[in-house]
Parts: C-alpha cells; sequence; structure tokens
C-alpha cells in the first residue's frame, strides 16, 4: 500500500493476511465488529472467516459465532457469514436480506435491543464474555491511538470489553477523518456523573479510540470502500408527508412552543427523512442543528446549504454520489460534524435535555397510537428497533411517519390494533401520513382514535376503520379504551388469506 498507516512499532509487526486474522476467531466465541448501516465495517477478515466456517462444514464441523455490531453493516459481513451458516445469534440491529431471512425461518436467534443498551449491557457483563473484537479504523497513531472510521457505533466498549482484538486498517477510508470523532466514555454505576453535553456542537471526550496494545493480536492492511446504497428520489407520498411535518413545526414555532431555529434535530433513514430534510432545507428555518443516529444526504445538502450548522452522529448513511462528495472535501465538512459512540448519540439523558425534534419512519400504527417499526404482520422481522425507541421515549417532540397504504393500496398502515408494539401510545406524540398529520399532545384513548382515522388513514380504508371505532365503543364493556377483541386483528388475517386488507 502507497501510504502507511500504521505508525506504532509494536502494532505493525502484528501486521498478518485476513486469512489468518480470521484463524483466531474460535468456533462459538462472541464476536464484537465495526459497523452501523453501512459505514465503518470490517471489510476483509468476515469474508475470511466466512471461508473457514464453510471449509469446517465441508469437513463436517459445525463453526458458528455470535455476532454484535452497532448496527446493520453490510453483505460482506452479514450476508457472507449468514449464506454459510455462520451465525448462531446477532445483536442489536440488522438490514441484511439473507440474515433477515435466516431470523424469520428460525436458524438465527436475533435479540432486538434499543441501541442506547447495548454497550452498557455488554459492560454490566448481561450479554455474556465478548471473546473477539474486529473493528475498523483510519489509521494508528505513534502513541498506538486508534483514529475511528465512518462510524463510530459501539468500537469503544468491543475495544474495551474483548479478550482479544484485530484491526482492519482501511487506507480507503480518508486520513481527514481525524479530529472529526468525539469518543467519550459512560462510567459504570453506582454514582455515574452526567454526561457534560448541553449543546449538539459540545465535545467532551477524545478524537481517538484506545485499545490495551496486548490485546491486539492481528492488524490487517486493506483498501476497500463503505458499502453505500442510493437514495430514491422523494416521492410525492413523501414530500406530503415532509409538508405536513414542516406546517406543524412553523406552527409550533408561532404558538411559541419551538425557537426560530427549532430544537436539534433527529431523522431516520430512508427516503421518508431525506424528503423531510429536503423540505427543511427549503424551508423558512435556519441555523438548524442535529443530534442524531446517522447523517444522510438531507443533512450533508444542508450543511453545504448553510442551514444546519452542526450535525451530531455516530455514523455516515450516504448514497454513493454523496459519499464521494463528503470524501472530495471532508476538510470543509468536518467543522460541522461530530461521530460520537451510540452510547452517547442516543443516549435518553442527553437527548432529554437537548429537546430532541425525533422523526422516525414506522411499518403501521393504530387508531390509538400505539406503533409498529419492526414486525410484518406480527411475527416477521423486518430489520429492528434501531434507534426509534431511544429517541421517542425521551424526546421534545416525538414523530412517526409512513405513507397511509402500502403494497399499492392492499394494505392499511392504520388499522385497528398493531400487530406488534415497538412504541406505546405514550410515546407517540404525532403520526403523519401523505393524508395528514394528527397531533397526539393530551389526547385521550377515544381522542386520538378520532384524530388518527380523521387525519391519517387513507380514504379507502377510513369508512371501515370509523365503522370498527363506533362499534367498539358501543359494544364494549371498558370506555376508555374501546376495542373488538374477537376483531381487532382481523384486517391482519385478511390479508395472510387473501393478499389485502
Amino acid at each position: 500500500m502507497s501510504e502507511n498507516r500504521i505508525l506504532n512499532p509494536q502494532l505493525e509487526s502484528k501486521i498478518m493476511s485476513a486469512e489468518e486474522a480470521a484463524a483466531l476467531v474460535p468456533a462459538g466465541a462472541n464476536v464484537g465488529v465495526s459497523g452501523f448501516t453501512g459505514a465503518g465495517y470490517p471489510k476483509v477478515v468476515p469474508v475470511a472467516l466466512a471461508k473457514r466456517i464453510l471449509d469446517a462444514r465441508v469437513s463436517g464441523r459445525k463453526f458458528r459465532v455470535s455476532l454484535w455490531t452497532g448496527a446493520s453493516t453490510a453483505p460482506d459481513l452479514d450476508s457472507s457469514l449468514a449464506i454459510v451458516d455462520g451465525v448462531e445469534k446477532r445483536l442489536p440491529y440488522q438490514s441484511d436480506p439473507v440474515l433477515r431471512n435466516k431470523i424469520n425461518e428460525g436458524s438465527v436467534e436475533y435479540t432486538d435491543i434499543h441501541l442506547s443498551h447495548v454497550a452498557q449491557l455488554a459492560a454490566f457483563g448481561f450479554l455474556g464474555k465478548l471473546d473477539v473484537a474486529i473493528i475498523e479504523v483510519v489509521s494508528i497513531t505513534e502513541d498506538g491511538k486508534l483514529i475511528p472510521s465512518s462510524s463510530v457505533g459501539n468500537n469503544p466498549t468491543w475495544l474495551a470489553q474483548a479478550d482479544k482484538v484485530i484491526l482492519e486498517v482501511n487506507s480507503w477510508q480518508s486520513a481527514a477523518l481525524e479530529g472529526m470523532h468525539d469518543i467519550y466514555n459512560v462510567a459504570l454505576p453506582p454514582h455515574r456523573t452526567p454526561i457534560p453535553l448541553v449543546k449538539a456542537t459540545d465535545r467532551i471526550g477524545s478524537p481517538y479510540l484506545e485499545v490495551d496494545p496486548a490485546k491486539v493480536a492481528a492488524v490487517v492492511e486493506t483498501h476497500r470502500p463503505d458499502r453505500n446504497s442510493p437514495f430514491s428520489p422523494p416521492d410525492e407520498s413523501s414530500k406530503k408527508i415532509a409538508g405536513h411535518i414542516l406546517e406543524f413545526l412553523a406552527h409550533e414555532v408561532k404558538k411559541g412552543r419551538l425557537p426560530k431555529n427549532l430544537l436539534p434535530l433527529q431523522s431516520g433513514v430512508g427516503n421518508i427523512a431525506n424528503a423531510v430534510l429536503s423540505g427543511l432545507n427549503e424551508g423558512p428555518f435556519e441555523n438548524l442543528t442535529s443530534y442524531t443516529e446517522v447523517l444522510q444526504d438531507g443533512m450533508l445538502d444542508m450543511i453545504k446549504s448553510g442551514k444546519l450548522v452542526c450535525a451530531s452522529a455516530t455514523a455516515f448513511s450516504l448514497s454513493p454520489d454523496a459519499l464521494s462528495e463528503l470524501n472530495a472535501d471532508l476538510a470543509r465538512y468536518s467543522r460541522n460534524i461530530i461521530l460520537r459512540p451510540q452510547e452517547i448519540s442516543n443516549n435518553p439523558e442527553v437527548i432529554r435535555r437537548l429537546g430532541i425534534i425525533a422523526m422516525n419512519g414506522m411499518i403501521e400504527a393504530d387508531i390509538y397510537g400505539n406503533v409498529n417499526s419492526t414486525h410484518i404482520m406480527g411475527t416477521k422481522m423486518m430489520n429492528g428497533l434501531g434507534g426509534s425507541g431511544d429517541f421517542a421515549r425521551n424526546a421534545y417532540l416525538s414523530i412517526f411517519m409512513t405513507p397511509s397504504v402500502a403494497r399499492g393500496g392492499d394494505i392499511s398502515c392504520i388499522v385497528p390494533m398493531v400487530s406488534h408494539i415497538d412504541h406505546t401510545e405514550h410515546d407517540v406524540q404525532a403520526l403523519v401520513t401523505e393524508q395528514g398529520l394528527a397531533d397526539l399532545r393530551g389526547l385521550s384513548p377515544k381522542q386520538r382514535a378520532q384524530a388518527v382515522i380523521e387525519h391519517c388513514a387513507h380514504p379507502n380504508f377510513k369508512p371501515a376503520l370509523k365503522d370498527y371505532y363506533k362499534r367498539a365503543y358501543d359494544k364494549s364493556a371498558g370506555k376508555h379504551t374501546p376495542h373488538l377483541l374477537e376483531e381487532c386483528l382481523s384486517w391482519h388475517l385478511r390479508y395472510l388469506e387473501k393478499g389485502k386488507m
């Protein structure tokens, strides 16, 4: 490689091939890997490990590992290991289609966890012993410090907790990432001190990761790009959802409940989220800040336009074009970007203190405001909870959004009762579809039901929802949250039987 990224002699002496490093991972190990939304994950050791697992299977030996990450990774990690039946358990969040199929067929155990909880659960010892950590870094300094990559995730915890560490030093990642990160470690109970972060722009830690050199068993040099998925241009439905949210925020400013530059923004990943960010970029609000999990295309555009003065996250989630633009001018963008551990980016204490405006996607919501973010028809895992619960429970404003229908109109995303609950009605302040926005703050269940049906339901399903609610109210012994228990999931059953609700 043309550029030496390993400046510490002790760690330089541990350079080896990906195959040699993979041989250090034992069967049955708990393996913590870097990576969050396709950024900063190890690129070559997992592929070599998958080959080793396949060879073991061919010779009749079972070889599986449990995989702990920051969040979703990429096919050369999750898919590679899932294809060879090499994953015993996976946590805390995934979005890989091969792994998802394994989870839903029951051959991979999956523990879906709030992202802010993972590091402390591991540090408490609740998840078991972490045997190996495989972490991508940009480079290693002369004194052995690690320059983090394009995501931080749970890397500080994996480096501290693992018995053995394998480092992938990826020269594809820009050296200009140095200084962008803010690594702060949360102490264990009892007598934890407050996290000293009072503004999204605050830096409270170090720009480097640290590791005990004695634990580093291997250093592998790579030159591989992050996985990037392009985002589709916002469709009409997404634009309408964005419009409803912007109108709502403007109303809150007018009422004096938000400052003119709003409060720090959190946005989930996806086309709808990017449509909202695009709307904000074209809207009247100035000097915005963001305190979120991932920095995506819309936020990069807002930094470029000057609308967004600071974006705090734990990882990038950029399209190929946006990533190329970022890397071409990283020194400029780094003045406005801070990457933190997910234990900080998603921390309930900080979210509550800063007063975050949380905007997250969902699969479905019911008429009382309960939200399903994870399961298709109640039993099939889609991706996972991610950080939506961290933000929804603790945000100043908690907004969930989705188109009102799916599968070409065969599925209503507003239903009598959700088939799985991730966010209860107590954590949901507003629901938004292209039909409108239901402001649920301070409403009773009966009032919420009327608001959700009126403002969020698709016209094709609104009469049936009104009929359900009326009959439920008339027949229920309890009038607080009326339901027909024999019928409340009939819409899902009808879809499973006939292919439409």
